[in-house]
């Protein structure tokens, strides 16, 4: 299998004449991008610009009455409260609030993150165990649990009211609990289902807040932790998402918390010019990179820790951790590259070694699967314990989750997303498994043309483009998952310049000429394309700030890179 070099670009459609007369207050530009992402009407253009929160009451999401009933009963009667929550940022900044919330009202609480090499990803029956011998009254999940009906079981065996509140997709069985939040469960009512992990950790604050206020707490102080979560864990960002983020950006501008002020110190962030992108490449990646690489209790530690000196040391922990999380992860890709060409299957790549760090078994995966264009599973296959733990990545051609949910029977426990899933099976099941993994992907995708799209907002010259551009962009902050950045096609640049930058030279810095203006350009692991860059190009891209000795300009940050046509 090779690697994919061909990217179909789809251009979006110009405005119909009707929506252009809809929207003749906004710039053509801001038109086009308004359109592009389903927004028609007047009214709907001010709601998205402005992106105010909806308002929707935390009391429409199914179980929340009894989930605060039973937390403000723990409060009162002095009962032990543990925050159960998972190991990546989502979790983590699920746990960090929680844990506040609770807190400012007094509540004995204290917080627990399964670790990934040892435990595993979800709720486990050792540590229910554990938690009960601590003396643990009340057991919340956040991030986690919908899919653990066996370690609810345990938990009511135990004497322990287990409440559930958790994102991802429910299986057939629904876990028995004092309260189950789920946005996805069947018979919700809450108008949105995209919610995060620390989303919904947010509803269950607002709840609490509005049925007992405290004097001098806003619920919306936590926002900063739900921009985290939220942008790290690449749900869309749309609706109440976009509105929460938007907001958490604002606070994180103006941070208070060590934690973050830490963090984006050691990464070299200026928090004033945060934006979305800067968690999902910044700030996400060091956060999660604890949990990959040892243990996401750093991360947790630094997210609560009210001093500064602590907060540096763990910040700096995470920045190393960070560096090495890079590194393993190159080394599991190119092993996996070796051990998946010599699979049985040109639509699915599966590559399991014991020497798999199973830290960064899901980042080597997501390479693989930008690298080829093909899901990919890789896993460690842990001999000793008999099992295989991987992570899955998918194109949007082929749901991963329901896939595994067609070899249940074969699986330990298993769950995730359309695009992003995990699972452990006993290694006496590995090879059944492959085979109708194969086979499930085989006739999902062989009647299928898979060329990765690239899609573009609209084609423009350079030479168009105004210091003020950038400004009109911003509008559409924060992007993501669902809202897009703007990525717009020039055709008929002139390079001027090029060079291969960064430690191994993966990367590629341009200066694209057109009418006589100059840009830089960079164009992120294509340095590859030096060898046959032709005289003039055809370029996809994304406008962006780039500071420099203090000075700050427009560049181009490249997606893909054709030969004039």
């Amino acid at each position: 299998m090779e690697p994919v070099q061909e990217k179909r670009w789809k251009i979006a459609p110009p405005v119909p004449p009707q929506i252009t007369e809809e929207l003749k207050n906004y710039s053509p530009v801001v038109r086009q991008l308004l359109y592009n992402r389903g927004v028609t009407t007047r009214t709907a253009a001010e709601t998205y610009l402005q992106a105010d929160l909806p308002g929707y009451s935390p009391f429409l999401i199914m179980g929340m009455m009894e989930v605060v009933d039973r937390l403000l009963y723990a409060v009162d009667h002095h009962e032990k409260i543990a925050i159960y929550g998972d190991y990546d940022v989502d979790g983590v900044t699920a746990t960090t609030l929680m844990v506040e919330v609770l807190e400012a009202y007094g509540a004995d609480v204290e917080w627990y993150i399964p670790n990934r090499f040892d435990e595993g990803y979800g709720l486990n029956p050792d540590a229910v165990r554990e938690l009960h011998e601590r003396g643990v009254d009340v057991l919340l999940t956040v991030d986690c649990g919908i899919r653990s009906p066996g370690e609810a079981r345990l938990a009511a065996q135990l004497g322990m009211d287990l409440i559930i509140s958790d994102h991802h997709h429910p299986g057939t069985e629904i876990p028995e609990a004092v309260g189950v939040i789920c946005p996805k469960q069947a018979g919700n009512a809450y108008p949105y289902e995209h919610l995060s992990g620390v989303g919904l950790a947010f509803k269950i604050a607002e709840a609490l807040t509005m049925r007992r206020p405290l004097a001098g707490v806003s619920v919306y102080q936590w926002l900063d932790l739900v921009a985290l979560g939220t942008v790290a864990d690449v749900v869309p960002l749309t609706g109440e998402n976009r509105s929460l983020v938007r907001k958490g950006l604002e606070i994180l501008k103006q941070s208070q918390r060590e934690g973050v002020l830490a963090l984006a110190r050691v990464a070299g962030l200026k928090l004033p010019s945060i934006e979305s992108s800067h968690i999902g490449f910044i700030l996400g990646p060091r956060l999660n990179a604890a949990g990959r690489v040892e243990s996401a209790k750093a991360a947790v530690e630094l997210l609560l820790a009210k001093d500064l000196f602590q907060a540096g040391i763990l910040a700096q922990q995470l920045d190393t951790q960070n560096r090495e999380r890079q590194r393993l992860t190159q080394e599991v890709q190119e092993k996996a590259i070796q051990i998946a060409s010599t699979g049985k299957s040109n639509y699915l790549i599966m590559a399991f070694d014991p020497e798999f760090n199973p830290g960064v078994v899901g980042l080597a995966a997501s390479r693989l699967v930008e690298l080829f264009y093909r899901p990919a599973i890789v896993g460690q296959r842990e001999e000793e314990a008999g099992q295989t733990r991987a992570s899955c990545r998918s194109i949007p051609e082929f749901h991963i989750t329901q896939a595994l949910d067609q070899c249940a029977e074969l699986l330990e426990r298993h769950g995730g997303h359309q695009a992003a899933a995990g699972f452990t099976v006993k290694n006496e099941n590995l090879p059944l498994l492959q085979e109708r993994l194969i086979s499930i992907a085989e006739e999902g995708l062989s009647n299928l043309d898979l060329i990765p799209s690239i899609h573009a907002d609209m084609e423009l010259p350079l030479s168009a483009i105004q210091p003020d551009f950038l400004g009109e962009l911003q509008r559409l902050q924060p992007t993501g998952e669902g809202n897009p950045e703007a990525f717009f096609v020039s055709r008929g640049v002139q390079v001027k310049d090029a060079r291969c930058v960064g430690s191994h030279g993966e990367h590629l810095k341009l200066t694209l000429e057109d009418r006589r203006i100059i840009w830089d350009a960079i164009a992120f692991r294509q340095g590859h394309r030096i060898q046959d860059l032709p005289r003039f190009v055809d370029v996809l891209y994304a406008l962006e700030q780039n500071t420099y000795n203090g000075n700050t300009t427009l560049q181009l940050r490249v997606r893909d890179i054709k030969p004039a046509q």
